[in-house]
């Protein structure tokens, strides 16, 4: 059971190293009880097997269980409160003689014995990242037992290999934790279902905390039901192909730097990928996202040699825009009408129609880079009336053109750059699809510059 595993694995290496983030000052981690196993023997006694039913309890509620607090002292000297719980048992919790948040003055917070083995145990169900733990809660408590599963495998595994090498390092995931936050989530059987028929909303929250006493702390990420439900359907049969094609253009890259002098340089295993990072920005960040993964915008800050996103090019990557991708995020995400996402299409094809058949470079150009809905309006009414004089039908009427791209009598919603990307999208693909793209590449490449400089 997971307290004999507990009393024979934490109180040697690599656990007892690391669990000074967890437990500091505890009886697993004091160095003063590391050569007298009585005193250890005795915490270990009290904090993993109080659960025990001959145990006694206290008249206090523990506030996890509801049920009585145990009837022990969780120190080897039996001069704490029974059954109370202080730091270096609970973490992020005050230490003993910090009064401050606690009713009445009253340090310490009433813990039964199931509920003490339980909080014992929580590390082995979390990751360890960046010497931290990073904790996975959903409302849906079966994605929390997927974490919880495969972390403790995972450190299980890490405990051996560790003990096989005499080291005192628990080794670590090369992910960065956002990025193996989203790749264990995606591991779950939940997300790879490809009917979503019955399709049952759920959120993700992570903490990446520490409790050493040298520097603790707690980040809290949260992946929003919104942003699951899009993961999910982009893992069916309709998305997973281009996506995954996009996905695996965010993964860092290799800096190319040049190994030490008298050593061989080891391959380069990354470990962040920048779109499963910016999901946790979501959908607070969307403009910023569907312009540089949907498409294909270089970022121009970016976070150091191996940001594969300062290299992103819309004319040597246009084969990775999709609008089916760039709708269902537009519905999932932003929660955009789906009338309105039907005229946005519809425009963008008829952009690219006109396009293609007119030949039209400078409007091509001018949609891409100009940043005045004014001079974006008076474009767009010359290429219609371009076309109808050469015989064809309008590619814009009134009605679908206000409700893309403004709010009233000629008042330009506040989100018409935002309107006109997600065009641009449609015409790309499009234009790719007819070859045109392929046949103008100076003309996509001067855009492209042009957008730059603006």
């Amino acid at each position: 059971m997971v307290a004999d595993y507990i009393t024979r694995e934490y109180v040697r290496q690599p656990l007892r190293s690391f669990l000074t983030v967890v437990f500091p000052n505890s009886g697993f981690t004091q160095p003063a009880f590391f050569n007298q196993p009585d005193k250890q023997l005795k915490y270990i006694q009290s904090v993993l097997w109080g659960f025990r039913e001959e145990t006694s309890t206290t008249t206090e509620r523990c506030i996890f269980t509801g049920k009585p607090a145990v009837g022990l002292s969780f120190d080897v000297k039996d001069e704490l409160p029974l059954g109370r719980a202080f730091r270096q048992h609970v973490p992020l919790l005050t230490g003993e003689d910090v009064i401050n948040f606690h009713p009445y003055g009253d340090a310490g917070l009433p813990v039964s014995g199931e509920a003490m083995l339980a909080i014992q145990a929580f590390p082995l169900g979390c990751a360890k990242s960046a010497g931290r733990l990073l904790v996975v809660h959903s409302d849906n408590p079966d994605i929390t037992y997927h974490f919880a599963r495969t972390f403790l495998a995972q450190n299980r595994r890490a405990v051996q290999l560790a003990q096989a090498a005499d080291s005192s390092k628990m080794p670590e995931p090369r992910r960065k934790h956002r990025t193996l936050l989203i790749e264990t989530l995606l591991e779950a059987e939940l997300m790879r279902h490809d009917a979503l028929e019955v399709e049952l909303p759920f959120s993700v929250s992570a903490y990446h905390l520490s409790n050493s006493g040298q520097g603790p702390g707690l980040d809290i990420y949260h992946l929003p039901m919104q942003v699951v439900a899009f993961l999910r359907e982009m893992e069916t049969a309709r998305y997973r192909n281009q996506w995954h094609r996009i996905v695996g253009r965010a993964w860092e890259v290799d800096p190319d730097t040049k190994a030490a002098k008298g050593k061989t340089k080891e391959p380069f295993q990354p470990a962040r990928n920048w779109i499963y990072e910016d999901l946790f920005e979501l959908p607070e960040n969307a403009t910023r996202f569907i312009r540089t993964y949907f498409l294909r915008f270089a970022i121009r800050y970016a976070q150091g040699k191996t940001d594969p996103r300062q290299g992103y090019s819309l004319s040597q990557e246009s084969d990775l825009v999709s609008w089916d991708i760039t709708a269902n995020f537009l519905r999932r995400i932003l929660n955009m009408e789906p009338h309105r996402i039907e005229q946005i299409r519809k425009m963008g094809d008829g952009l690219a129609e006109y396009v293609s058949v007119q030949n039209d470079r400078r409007f091509f150009r001018d949609f891409f880079t100009l940043q005045n809905y004014d001079y974006l309006r008076t474009s767009l009414i010359k290429a219609n009336l371009v076309h109808v004089r050469a015989g064809h039908s309008p590619i814009l009427a009134l009605d679908p053109f206000i409700e893309v791209f403004e709010d009233g009598n000629e008042l330009a919603r506040r989100d018409w750059r935002l309107a006109r990307d997600l065009v641009l999208i449609r015409m790309v693909e499009q234009l790719h699809t007819k070859g045109w793209l392929g046949q103008n590449q100076e003309t996509m490449e001067a855009a492209l510059t042009d957008s730059d400089t603006e």
